[in-house]
């Protein structure tokens, strides 16, 4: 069935949920690890801002724009919104939708090979240098005590398994891009996974794996996956958003910052006008675009 056969529209409850049982039922393994010897908890990591440092579909569409997939033009928007991303530190849904979204509809046409062949060399040039050390410590532990460690993110399945593998990682839940005989559509299978969708994936994959939610742990730094965060016995806020920081307070949860040289600036930048933020974002946008071109 094409995109053009299905309703028009889905409410976003029902969007969110086809998005989580997507991922879940889409969910990679990586087959060569130890068995887990704690069957019964896991670890789930959000990535962007939280595993990485900044946003995994922007350092995914810069390398695939180095590699012609789209002109330089069509990266302004996403660039925009990662500069907005990266200074504020928060996530504005419709940013994140329309980044997401524009992002992989850059995809359409090309083939599910080509991606994960591309996605390799991607990883090596713009995304290895960007993981925060205190949360691949984390991760480690958790997989030191026997446990499985999930990534879970709105990025594309593909990206998400391949950032898991290279991290020796469990697995990873993300975003699912509709591929018809191998070649992406531009659509995606319900929405992309954010929100009250990762909590849907989360719960399957634990009805799955025969996992104790209250025995597992979660990261994220975005107020945004508190439904994630609160199906857990361990939600952990890492390099917190302001709304997370004070609900993370609030509650008694872990914090941990891994941002430091960075958290001074961002809170001045944060305290400014409106105008200001959109001023130095500009500059950012500029900036950035100028590397594109590099």
């Amino acid at each position: 069935m094409t995109p053009a056969d299905r309703p028009r529209r889905l409410n976003l409850q029902q969007r969110s949920t086809l998005a989580g049982e997507a991922a879940a039922a889409a969910a990679e393994v990586e087959s060569a690890l130890t068995p887990a010897k704690d069957t019964q908890a896991a670890a789930f990591f959000d990535v962007d801002n939280t595993v990485m440092q900044g946003a995994s579909i922007f350092h995914l569409a810069r390398g695939l724009h180095r590699r012609k997939f789209f002109t330089t033009r069509d990266i302004l928007g996403a660039a925009w919104k990662q500069a907005y991303f990266r200074i504020s530190g928060n996530e504005d849904p419709e940013h994140v939708a329309e980044a997401r979204n524009s992002a992989l509809a850059f995809i359409a046409g090309h083939t599910v090979a080509e991606l994960e062949e591309v996605s390799e060399e991607i990883f090596d040039e713009g995304m290895a240098h960007r993981i925060w050390p205190g949360t691949r410590a984390l991760a480690q532990i958790h997989l030191d005590q026997g446990q499985r460690v999930w990534l879970v993110t709105a990025a594309p399945i593909e990206i998400a398994s391949l950032i898991a593998r290279r991290l020796g990682l469990t697995g990873a839940l993300g975003t699912v891009a509709e591929h018809i005989d191998g070649v992406y559509t531009g659509a995606l299978v319900g929405d992309m996974l954010h929100g009250p969708a990762k909590a849907v994936a989360v719960q399957a994959i634990a009805d799955r794996e025969g996992l104790d939610l209250s025995a597992c742990s979660a990261y994220s730094d975005s107020y945004n996956d508190l439904p994630m965060l609160s199906l857990v016995g361990d939600p952990v806020a890492i390099n917190p958003d302001a709304k997370l920081r004070a609900h993370a307070r609030a509650e008694g949860w872990r914090i941990r910052d891994y941002r430091t040289g960075r958290k001074a600036a961002r809170a001045g930048l944060i305290a400014g006008t409106a105008a200001t933020g959109a001023a130095v974002a500009g500059t950012v946008v500029r900036r950035q675009v100028r590397r594109f071109l590099s």
